[in-house]
């Protein structure tokens, strides 16, 4: 570009940055007022002065030569891409710059103007967001670590865990059904509260001791052919008095075998969670539907379809984390850990699929795997 001498020099003075203009030799022909005030030079100072003034001195040779290949083959770029780049004030201060080199054509020849900028608050920031970030990296992995290391311990006391609540519930069922000898009325009433009570710390037990095992990666899958409807129906059957209790009716809808290769256990479980959620939040009386179909590409789709009072968009989102339940206020009516949902979202990751719902506020909800 070819500018008047007038022409470029108003808009090296009317520049946001700190302009320094040198010629083909590398000696100041003009700068800003920015620059006398980054620099702390009066204009007078610099002018005719080699721009290695503005440069350290440990770094000044190097400059030379990098301005002596840039006059051969001058075009508008960034100054040391990549690289830090120091300027010298004249109290001897040094701070950080970006460059940016543009060629200009004159009626005297090719000369190149240097727009600097100083990066020192900036430089500051990045280091002080390294260093957070630094500390955030550390915490996180003692975050992990912890995590890791409660649920290695959760999976390994499992069975210490599980054996002396079963002895609990086993000697309890033989009181309760008078194999041990006869029982008042009040003592069985009593006795089924006990059950009751252990069975309900049993399942939360099972979830937290399961969701810890996959957390841990001790998850062990036994993959073999499993005929998909034949699971719904035996899902079905698995909670048809939880069913009953509430009159609501558990359909699996008709379709041909669907033969697959999963975990016909793990599957189950999920089926169970899945279908005890749908029941649960059913209005008495309603009812719950089971289907499967096959996918393009190898796969298939299990869906769990209740007409209760459908969930917001909001808990939607939430609702497949950890001890997430929807009614947690004091009074709520639903009995249960908030780890189901979250459970089956973790072992049919693991198993390759994926979980979702959709739902209507009003209109029920289907969930699918």
């Amino acid at each position: 570009m070819r500018l008047d001498e007038s022409v470029y020099r108003g808009l090296v003075e009317a520049a946001p940055d700190a302009m320094v203009v040198v010629d083909a030799e590398g000696s100041i022909v003009m700068v800003n007022g920015q620059a006398e005030r980054l620099f702390g030079y009066g204009r007078g100072e610099l002018v005719g002065r080699s721009v290695e003034t503005l440069i350290p001195g440990r770094s000044r040779a190097a400059h030379v030569a990098h301005r002596e290949g840039y006059a051969a083959s001058p075009r508008a770029r960034q100054m040391g891409s990549g690289l830090e780049l120091l300027a010298l004030a004249k109290d001897g201060r040094e701070f950080p710059v970006e460059v940016s080199l543009s060629p200009l054509e004159t009626a005297s020849g090719t000369i190149v103007a240097s727009a600097i900028r100083d990066v020192s608050a900036r430089k500051v920031l990045e280091a002080e967001l390294r260093s957070k970030n630094e500390v955030l990296l550390v915490e996180a992995e003692r975050a992990e670590s912890a995590s890791r290391a409660k649920s290695r311990f959760l999976a390994n006391m499992s069975h210490e865990l599980r054996t002396p609540l079963n002895s609990i519930i086993g000697f309890t069922e033989i009181i309760h059904d008078g194999r041990a000898g006869a029982v008042s009325p009040d003592q069985k009433e009593f006795l089924g509260d006990v059950l009751s009570s252990a069975r309900h710390l049993l399942r939360l037990i099972n979830d937290v001791l399961d969701l810890s095992k996959v957390e841990a990666g001790k998850t062990q899958f036994a993959l073999a052919e499993l005929d998909v409807q034949a699971l719904l129906g035996r899902a079905a059957e698995m909670l048809a008095p939880q069913a009953q209790q509430r009159a609501i009716q558990v359909v699996v809808e008709e379709a041909p075998p669907l033969i697959a290769v999963s975990d016909r256990d793990r599957l189950k479980q999920v089926l169970y969670n899945l279908l005890s959620n749908a029941i649960k939040f059913s209005p008495t009386g309603s009812q719950v539907r089971l289907r499967a179909r096959r996918e393009d590409g190898g796969r298939f789709r299990m869906e769990v379809e209740d007409f209760g009072p459908g969930i917001t968009e909001a808990d939607q989102a939430r609702l497949f984390g950890e001890f997430v339940q929807l009614d947690e206020d004091t009074n709520k009516r639903h009995s249960g850990s908030g780890l189901g949902l979250s459970l089956s979202r973790r072992i049919v990751e693991l198993l390759g699929g994926e979980v979702g719902l959709k739902s209507r506020v009003g209109h029920g909800s289907v969930f699918f795997v």
